[in-house]
């Protein structure tokens, strides 16, 4: 090949791609399907929502004559006057008492348990597993009437310290599988580490593992917190004194006495989910990423 052929080989341009215009049309299709459902999804978990604020922004003849609709004038006063009436402040201290109970006790209780289970060479720890998924399976309705006259002979009917017991109980076998979830996956260079050093299996656990599971420890929180908060079974049947019980049941008595006033029972309601909103809204990324590092996030 002569000279001038070769120069004029190189300096052609490269023949032109495929634009792969399918390919990409059909990607461009995928992404808005998926933005699509995504929205759908948002509309349907805000709209109750919106509607309920909608409620509790309106006043009682307004709410008959436009019942989805945006209110015309805001009233404010349905909000004071549903905490008033519903004694919503003192059921939000009983309940804040029994959520941050039961998140001291089922951290306590599930962080010792999934750390001798995850950690520890312990003997028949499948056996243990199996349990505490047996025991997530049942209805706490099947243990109302033992309960009712153990806590009776107890002492600790009408009693927070009684209700946040049982909560400790109710939530602890599925923390503990989370949080033993979280242990499994650690290596355990840094505890062999620590006991080289001379330290014992509670300062390893104190210093080295509970550092290393804080995610999985604020997730456990965040979801026994949120559980206490919403309850109504347990707190209704154990807590008798109006000045004991928690937000949920103060909702429904104000509820059923104000069974015609939607708008203060709206008001009321907006009330009692705005602490548990708040707190998830802004710890819902370290919640996202626990349940996804702990194993339960689909990955």
């Amino acid at each position: 090949m002569s000279l001038a052929a070769t120069l004029r080989t190189r300096t052609q341009p490269p023949p032109p791609r495929p634009s792969g215009g399918s390919a990409g049309l059909g990607k461009r299709l995928t992404r808005t399907v998926f933005y699509l459902v995504l929205a759908a999804l948002a509309v349907y978990a805000l709209a109750p929502l919106v509607l309920v604020m909608f409620s509790a922004l309106k006043s009682e003849q307004e709410l008959a004559t436009n019942p989805i609709g945006p209110p015309h004038a805001l009233v404010w006063s349905n909000f004071a006057t549903a905490w008033t009436q519903g004694n919503i402040g003192t059921g939000m201290r009983s309940s804040a008492i029994i959520a941050g109970g039961t998140i001291i006790g089922g951290c306590f209780i599930a962080g010792m348990a999934a750390y001798a289970m995850g950690r520890l060479d312990m003997p028949g720890t499948n056996g243990v597993i199996m349990y505490l998924i047996a025991t997530t399976a049942l209805p706490i309705q099947l243990f109302l009437v033992p309960l009712f006259y153990l806590w009776s002979h107890l002492h600790l009917y009408n009693s927070l310290l009684g209700v946040i017991i049982i909560y400790c109980a109710l939530y602890s076998p599925f923390a503990t599988l989370l949080l033993r979830s979280f242990m499994v996956s650690l290596p355990k260079d840094y505890e062999e580490a620590a006991r080289l050093d001379g330290a014992g299996e509670l300062r390893v656990l104190w210093k080295v593992t509970l550092r290393l599971v804080a995610p999985g420890f604020l997730t456990v929180a965040l979801i026994a917190g949120l559980q206490a908060w919403n309850e109504f079974l347990i707190g209704v049947t154990f807590l008798q004194n109006t000045s004991l019980q928690p937000v949920s049941v103060a909702l429904y008595s104000f509820q059923q006495g104000f069974s015609q006033n939607d708008a203060l029972i709206s008001a009321a309601g907006i009330i009692m989910m705005l602490p548990m909103l708040g707190l998830f809204l802004v710890l819902q990324r370290h919640f996202i990423a626990g349940i996804a590092s702990g194993g339960l996030g689909g990955g």
